[in-house]
């Protein structure tokens, strides 16, 4: 997968015009608040999703003097991917996208999903490591959403399942004959809670080598980075297959019913799962540093890049926005010029930050406008 060139029309504050980007490492460089961030939201457009920010599509178009949106924007991206060069367009207009994918008209932005990968790193993910398990969770279902388009089904039938035995637990105070239905759900709760975990798991197991080995590389071998799937169902700590799962599952939840009654809401399951990270043996919460934590998420990022690539066949476009401070020079380095065989886009304030890239492509950004340099 390889950007080769993104026009922006009437989107946000960014001047009407194209860039070219370079096949490696793109530096997107300037002062705050002149649009850098602006360039990476369009490219991450292009996956399908919302924007990474949490911008409205209504809010896209650029805004007019009096402070009003444009009636629309539009940006068109031509990439290599599959073996071939594409093309794609993305209309945003009255708070709606659509888009154009090699010359056929799709209704919904959302259409151009599987068509153009890419991850992204902003300074919210951080909150990966700061916050609690619930960042961690959201962050293996995304990944998991896009290597099985199965899986987001799952667990929707999974979380629905889960209100549905709560609400119950909740009747069971006031009308003790309800009892009797929670074996219903206790069964289904427990085979789709077992198809979650399952998939978590054997995710986590295939994506911890690469987040060690990623960190190792950040960090230039100063530390160790532990990623491990913790779940509450208590047997399934020691590994365990579909059926095992489903059967260690549906027996702690028949064991906890009483305490679950009283609470009012089911104690254990995937929904109370967890992602722990360790840095040389310590909680990466608790002990790391803001460079050791933000050199974390980094490393989980990039390393959902490689098991996307090869489930998917195609490398991913990296899109690393504001990552660079409270990062050491070693570190920085490292981004700047050891990510080989992949596209990565860079967002940065410091001109001692910008000097350190090699190879690649710089652009300049200044109240809108981009200029192009060759490193």
């Amino acid at each position: 997968m390889n950007v080769q060139r993104l026009e922006t029309r009437s989107f946000r504050n960014l001047a009407d015009g194209e860039i070219f980007p370079s096949g490696g490492v793109n530096v997107i460089y300037g002062d705050n608040a002149q649009g850098k961030t602006n360039l990476l939201e369009a490219l991450w457009l292009f996956t399908g999703g919302h924007s990474f920010r949490g911008a409205k599509d209504s809010e896209l178009p650029r805004l007019d003097s009096a402070g009003h949106n444009a009636p629309g924007a539009q940006l068109a991206l031509d990439f290599f991917s599959e073996e071939r060069d594409q093309k794609a367009i993305l209309k945003i207009e009255n708070g709606r996208r659509s888009s154009v994918i090699n010359g056929v008209a799709k209704k919904t932005g959302a259409a151009l999903v599987g068509k153009i990968r890419a991850v992204i790193f902003s300074p919210e993910h951080l909150l990966l490591v700061k916050e609690g398990p619930h960042r961690r969770r959201s962050f293996i279902d995304g990944a998991l959403c896009q290597l099985r388009p199965g899986f987001a089904g799952t667990l929707s039938m999974y979380n629905r399942a889960l209100l549905q035995r709560n609400a119950l637990l909740k009747d069971l105070v006031r009308f003790a004959d309800l009892r009797d239905t929670l074996d219903v759900w206790d069964a289904r709760l427990a085979k789709l809670g077992a198809a979650v975990m399952t998939e978590r798991r054997t995710y986590v197991e295939t994506l911890a080598p690469r987040v060690e080995a990623v960190y190792r590389g950040i960090s230039k071998g100063k530390e160790a980075l532990t990623a491990v799937y913790a779940s509450s169902v208590k047997e399934l700590s020691r590994g365990f297959d579909l059926r095992q799962a489903e059967a260690a599952f549906l027996e702690q939840l028949r064991q906890g019913i009483r305490g679950d009654i009283r609470a009012g809401f089911t104690a254990c399951g995937p929904h109370r799962d967890d992602l722990e990270l360790f840095l040389d043996g310590f909680s990466a919460r608790a002990y790391g540093s803001q460079g050791q934590q933000r050199s974390a998420v980094l490393a989980l990022k990039l390393a959902e890049a490689e098991a996307l690539a090869d489930v998917s066949g195609e490398t991913p476009v990296v899109l690393l926005d504001d990552v660079m401070s409270e990062l050491d020079q070693s570190r920085q380095d490292y981004l700047l010029n050891h990510l080989h065989g992949r596209q990565v886009f860079i967002t940065c304030c410091s001109p001692e930050t910008v000097g350190l890239q090699e190879t690649g492509r710089r652009f300049r950004v200044e109240s809108g406008q981009i200029a192009t340099e060759e490193v």
